[in-house]
């Protein structure tokens, strides 16, 4: 008997495997990208844990620089009296609060332990909708968890704790629960596209981050300065809407301005000669239609440069000259 013939018996009796169905392969290939990405950014992601005044809590964060930064957001680490953190490889250390800026909720802080290797930054203004996402983090202490989404919408607007309104914020399906803050949104090739920071509860899938451009500027000056600097002109005030005759007449661009309610003794604003009841519809030839408009053109390169703000008062269109300050913690 030929040994070789019972082989090709055995061998004809095993059933054919048949090909993979498209369904199937572009599921594996889904697959593949998720598990390559999150290959790729796990080894980057840290789990922070915050003792406070007020008890201890946690979040998520990721190395982004080789000498130790670390991107997280500024409600996990805001106030905190001692950082702890434990590394992908369960390394625990120590790190110490570089800066924080409440108005973006985000915050840099360093370790004092042994390197991980850093995130690979991505570029948040070549995101599009539908494109594939993976976030990872720590909800609920579960160390390194991974959830999978697509980009469901660019250009949100949130705000932040302060109040200040946080622009071109990135909303996602992939499921963030608490612990996740901090932690990075990555790409299909592993790149940080944003630092997730928010869900809206109880609704299911409607998730933000704040794009990955926006946290590499504010991480440098964090680093830089330990703060973000921004200007400020001492006034309060509320959005109303304006008289359809007074935009005709004074052929203004926007239909809205904001109601100076008070005005702080001293401050830029009533050094300018800006009174209670005065309407602000524009700051240096741009038009004002929100308290939030004037917060966004308050930026540090107004500190101490005189600027025009366009006023109706009554009757009457006035330009006051308003030289903003440093906003400090305000």
């Amino acid at each position: 008997m030929n040994p070789l013939h019972g082989i090709d018996e055995a061998a004809s009796l095993t059933p054919p495997f048949a090909p993979p169905t498209e369904d199937e392969a572009i599921l594996d290939a889904y697959s593949r990208a998720v598990i390559g990405a999150t290959e790729r950014i796990m080894p980057s992601v840290v789990n922070i844990d915050v003792h406070a005044q007020r008890g201890r809590g946690g979040g998520s964060g990721f190395l982004f620089t080789p000498d130790g930064f670390v991107m997280t957001n500024s409600h996990v680490v805001h106030g905190a009296t001692k950082l702890e953190v434990a590394l992908a490889d369960g390394t625990r250390c120590g790190a110490t609060l570089v800066g924080d800026d409440p108005h973006t909720d985000l915050a840099v802080i360093r370790i004092e332990g042994p390197r991980q290797p850093a995130a690979q930054l991505g570029n948040s203004d070549s995101i599009r909708i539908g494109q594939l996402v993976v976030a990872v983090g720590n909800p609920f202490g579960f160390q390194c968890t991974v959830t999978a989404g697509v980009i469901s919408a660019l250009g949100r607007t949130m705000r932040a704790q302060s109040g200040r309104v946080i622009d071109s914020v990135i909303q996602t399906d992939a499921a963030l629960n608490p612990g996740n803050s901090g932690g990075p949104l990555v790409n299909a090739r592993g790149e940080v596209v944003g630092v997730n920071t928010a869900v809206i509860r109880p609704a299911q899938g409607i998730c933000f981050a704040i794009p990955v451009n926006t946290a590499t500027f504010v991480a440098a000056r964090l680093i830089r300065d330990g703060r973000i600097t921004r200007s400020w002109i001492g006034l309060g005030g509320q959005n109303v809407p304006l008289l359809t005759r007074v935009v005709r007449f004074y052929d203004l661009p926007v239909a809205s301005g904001i109601l100076v309610v008070s005005v702080e003794p001293d401050g830029p604003a009533a050094k300018a000669g800006l009174a209670e009841g005065d309407l602000i519809v524009g700051f240096d030839e741009t038009p004002i239609a929100s308290i939030d408009d004037l917060h966004r053109l308050l930026t540090e390169e107004y500190v101490g440069v005189s600027a025009e703000l366009t006023v109706i008062r009554r009757t009457e269109r006035l330009s006051l000259t308003v030289v903003p300050l440093p906003a400090g913690d305000r």
